[in-house]
């Protein structure tokens, strides 16, 4: 075959691989999910949803949703495909944040103002513990080897670490003021948490539950007071992270191996939370009051694009 034709064959399939993915978004102002096709830049469609829809989760077989749907008390199960509900779980009162365990047999929920966190049996669509913890909890995850599930408690500044099996608390680690939300490296290695009002990132060593090192982030012509790290992601090589500033409108990038600030992203207004393109090529966030969500490319590190969606765009999860 001709180089020619050959090129021009390999761009085609990875041209019909790309245009696959799908990015979704939960509205929570209205009240809707957005469907959005990022290769091409436009929104595809929206959707009803339920009640104040916030945190949305992609099931491991990539054929289920699940979102919080925060005023109407529940998780719903959504068909990827169809958008249709097939399932609610119950999650207890006015679920924001949620985890699901690696083999998706265990849904976790943040109960703020119960200071609980609830253990739903998916299978069986019922809760089957309710744990407490700390006031305010917020921030949820499981690590990848699912030996810890960690709670994040907004006014105790505490991590706490359950261990999965026993479904205890079995330690606790004190954090900056107001921690927000948390995740674990791909080797389940590290746990990095944000604190909103501290304007800083805590990375923790998973074995010892110890604290090893604590970013500030400064941002050049942003006053402190705007800088309020709220979502976090790390890719799966633990080369880099992700931390969005909230109102500070920026995503900042940090090296996962000497936790230096590499830069900061200028993105929308009010970035709120962050997800991954399956192949960790893009980096998608929600900006809650620009009503858009931003791309960024990963190997530039440089903003490509913004695709309105709706009113107060919350979570964001990617499909290929």
């Amino acid at each position: 075959m001709k180089k020619s034709v050959l090129k021009a064959v390999l761009t085609l399939l990875l041209s019909s691989t790309a245009s696959a993915e799908t990015v979704y978004v939960t509205l929570e102002k209205d009240n809707a999910l957005a469907v959005i096709d990022p290769i091409a830049g436009v929104l595809v469609k929206t959707v009803p949803i339920g009640q104040r829809p916030r945190g949305i989760a992609l099931g491991q077989d990539n054929k289920f949703l699940y979102v919080a749907t925060s005023d109407d008390n529940t998780i719903k199960i959504i068909d990827a495909d169809t958008l249709s509900e097939t399932a609610r779980l119950p999650s207890g009162e006015d679920p924001e944040t949620f985890a699901l365990n690696p083999d998706n047999t265990r849904l976790f929920v943040s109960n703020e103002d119960d200071s609980l966190v609830t253990v739903i049996d998916v299978a069986t669509r019922q809760a089957i513990k309710q744990i407490p913890v700390g006031v305010e909890p917020e921030g949820i995850a499981v690590s990848p080897d699912n030996h810890w599930l960690i709670s994040t408690s907004e006014t105790t500044n505490m991590v706490h670490w359950i261990d999965t099996k026993s479904l205890t608390i079995t330690d606790n680690t004190l954090v900056d003021p107001r921690p927000r939300a948390a995740t674990f490296s791909a080797d389940s290695k590290q746990l990095w948490v944000t604190s909103e009002m501290a304007g800083t990132l805590t990375v923790l060593d998973t074995d010892t539950r110890q604290i090893i090192k604590k970013i500030q982030f400064k941002v050049p012509g942003v006053t402190a007071d705007t800088i309020q790290p709220v979502g976090v992601v790390i890719d799966k090589d633990r080369r880099w992270g992700y931390v969005a500033l909230g109102p500070a409108n920026r995503v900042a990038v940090v090296d996962a191996q000497t936790f230096a600030i590499e830069k900061y992203l200028l993105v929308g207004q009010r970035v709120w939370n962050l997800a991954f393109s399956p192949d960790q090529q893009r980096l998608y966030t929600t900006n809650g009051l620009s009503s858009d969500i931003s791309i960024i490319d990963l190997n530039s590190h440089k903003v490509t694009r913004s695709i309105a969606v709706g009113r107060n765009p919350w979570g964001v999860v990617a499909r290929p």
